[in-house]
C-alpha cells in the first residue's frame, strides 16, 4: 500500500507540473486508498477529484507555481505517507491501534499517533511528550462524540476520567473484583504517564542533573499510550453501534 501511495503522490507531482499521470491508474489508486481503513488520512482534494482533469483543474486553480503545488501535494501526502511506512515496520500491538485511530473522523489524532511512533526510537523526551498528548486528544475526542463538555485546562487524569465514566469504564462502576482491578489497572497507567511525561520528557525544563529518558522508556509509554488509545475508541465505537443490544452494566 505504501508504494502504490508514493505512486500515485509522484504521479499526480508530475501532472501538477507539466507532466502526465495515467488517468486509469489514478482512478484505481484512488479507488483503492478511499475504500481502504487509511481514507481518514487521505489527502481531502482525492475526494472530489474523481480523474486527472479534475485534479488538473483543481491545482492550477488552486496554486500558480510548480514549487508551490510541489509543497502542497507533499504535505497533503505526509501523514498518510508516515503511517503507511510506519505500518511496513510496525507489531501487531501498533497495527491496532492504527486500524482504531484510522477510523475515527479526526486527522489530528491520526497525524499525533505517526507523530508519537515517529519518535519511539529516535527521540525518547518527544515521543513521551507525544504518548500523553495522544491520549489527551483521543479522549477530548470522545467526549465531543458523546456530547459531555470538559474544562478547557483538564489534565489527563481529569479527561480520562470523565471518558472512563461516559464508557461505563470506571471501576467504582463494577462490582467484579477482577474487571475492577483491570479497570484501576489502567487509571494508574495513565497517571504513571502524566508523571513520567512531567518528570522525564521534554515538555518541562530540567536542573542541573536532568534525568534523560532511553529509548525503552520511550517505547513503554508509547505503547501503553498506544492500548489504551485503541482500547477507549474501540469501547466507543462498540457501545455506539450497539447501545441498545448490550446492557450498560455488562459492557466494559
Amino acid at each position: 500500500m505504501y508504494m502504490e501511495m508514493e505512486r500515485l503522490k509522484e504521479a499526480l507531482l508530475a501532472h501538477a507540473t507539466d507532466g502526465a499521470a495515467d488517468p486509469d491508474e489514478y482512478k484505481a489508486l484512488r479507488s483503492k486508498l478511499l475504500k481502504s481503513r487509511w481514507a481518514r488520512l487521505a489527502p481531502p482534494f482525492l475526494k472530489s477529484c474523481r480523474s486527472v482533469d479534475d485534479f488538473w483543474a483543481y491545482i492550477q486553480r488552486k496554486y500558480g507555481h510548480y514549487e508551490e503545488r510541489r509543497q502542497h501535494l507533499r504535505a497533503e501526502f505526509e501523514p498518510l505517507l508516515a503511517a503507511l511506512e510506519e505500518q511496513e515496520h510496525a507489531s501487531p500491538a501498533d497495527q491496532d491501534t492504527a486500524a482504531a485511530i484510522a477510523a475515527i473522523d479526526s486527522r489530528y489524532v491520526q497525524e499525533m499517533w505517526a507523530k508519537t511512533l515517529e519518535r519511539r526510537s529516535t527521540d525518547p523526551e518527544g515521543a513521551i511528550t507525544a504518548s500523553r498528548t495522544l491520549l489527551e486528544s483521543v479522549s477530548k475526542h470522545i467526549l465531543d462524540e458523546v456530547g459531555i463538555e470538559y474544562p478547557a485546562d483538564a489534565d489527563l487524569p481529569k479527561l480520562y476520567g470523565m471518558v472512563s465514566k461516559s464508557l461505563n469504564l470506571a471501576p467504582s462502576q463494577h462490582t467484579e473484583q477482577v474487571f475492577k482491578q483491570i479497570l484501576g489497572g489502567c487509571h494508574a497507567v495513565v497517571e504513571g504517564l502524566g508523571a513520567l511525561r512531567n518528570r522525564i520528557s521534554d515538555a518541562h525544563g530540567q536542573g542541573k542533573r536532568p534525568v534523560r529518558p532511553a529509548a525503552r522508556h520511550a517505547k513503554l509509554a508509547v505503547d501503553l499510550a498506544g492500548a489504551l488509545a485503541s482500547f477507549l475508541l474501540s469501547t466507543h465505537e462498540e457501545r455506539t453501534s450497539k447501545a441498545e443490544a448490550v446492557p450498560k452494566s455488562s459492557t466494559w
